[in-house]
Parts: structure tokens; C-alpha cells; sequence
């Protein structure tokens, strides 16, 4: 595969989760989240989007939102459980995408905010539309997904090589 091609970087922020006095890492979802994530999945589908690659969270949460939303997509892409995704930096984000392989052309990541919404904003250097201010007045809310699309190697992901292709948010 080419390091030339077009690839995509999904990111998704886990659905509404239950507060709790416990573990902030053993939170599961709420009852909209149950609800939000599927219809995220679909939403996924129908654009025709397919990752290769899934990079999720290790946090409850994340890991409830991905399986919900795995569900709504024609194959399941292969998934690792990452534990640095959980409160991450910008940084340590782009650096977690500079070690995607190149055989990935299309990578969905789940996280939280506010590093899936801070990547997402630095690393679109364009938007389709008014996608960009969408997506920033609305603050990257709980099952919001931003597509982004680049042209080069995971290696040369940095800020603002990426267009911001598409934004949607189960309630916005």
C-alpha cells in the first residue's frame, strides 16, 4: 500500500456515561449513551466508512461505546485496547497515530475529551463547509465523530494535514 494514498482518521468520543463516586475508569454507560453509540455505528455505515484499525481506550466506557458501535458496521476491523489513549495529551495522541502501520488506510479511534476534540481541531488545517466551526461550537460532544483525511504516511501525521471531511453528533 502506497504512503501516498488517502487515508482516513476517525475519532469518536465515547457515549454518555453514568457518573459515579468510583473509579473514573470503571465508568460504563448511561442509558443515552446505550442509545447514542449504535445510532453513531450507523451513522458510520452509511457514510461507508470501514476501518481497517480500531484504537480504543481502555477506559469501560470506550470499550462499551466501540462494541455498540462495531455492531452497526458491515465487518468488524481489528481492535486494540490501548491504555494510552486514556487521558492523553494532544501530543501523546499524534504520537499514538504516527505508529499506525501503513497498510492502515482508514483507523477509528475512541477516546475522550477533551484530547479527541483538541486532535481533532489541530490536525485539520481545512474543512469541508462550515464543518469546522460545527464541530467547535459544539464542543465534540459525548458519540461525536469527526472524519478526517490526509494524504501520506502515518509517520507524517502532524498538525494540520488533515481536512476535516465530516462532523456528527447524535444531538447536535
Amino acid at each position: 500500500m502506497s504512503t501516498e494514498q488517502t487515508r482516513r482518521i476517525v475519532l469518536v468520543r465515547h457515549a454518555k456515561a453514568e457518573w459515579s463516586d468510583g473509579d473514573d475508569h470503571d465508568r460504563p454507560l448511561a442509558d443515552r449513551g446505550r442509545k447514542d453509540a449504535p445510532a453513531a455505528g450507523r451513522w458510520l455505515a452509511g457514510a461507508g466508512i470501514t476501518p481497517d484499525l480500531a484504537v480504543v481506550s481502555t477506559a469501560v466506557r470506550t470499550r462499551e461505546t466501540w462494541g455498540l458501535i462495531f455492531a452497526e458496521l458491515p465487518t468488524r476491523p481489528r481492535t486494540v485496547y490501548e491504555e494510552r489513549v486514556y487521558e492523553a495529551s494532544l501530543g501523546e495522541l499524534i504520537a499514538l497515530l504516527n505508529e499506525v502501520p501503513d497498510e492502515v488506510a482508514d483507523l477509528v479511534v475512541v477516546g475522550h475529551n477533551p484530547g479527541m476534540h483538541a486532535l481533532a481541531d489541530a490536525l485539520a488545517g481545512e474543512a469541508d463547509g462550515d464543518l469546522l466551526a460545527r464541530m467547535n461550537r459544539s464542543g465534540f460532544p459525548t458519540a461525536a465523530v469527526a472524519v478526517l483525511t490526509f494524504t501520506g504516511s502515518w509517520k507524517s501525521v502532524e498538525h494540520g494535514v488533515a481536512g476535516l471531511a465530516a462532523f456528527w453528533a447524535p444531538h447536535a
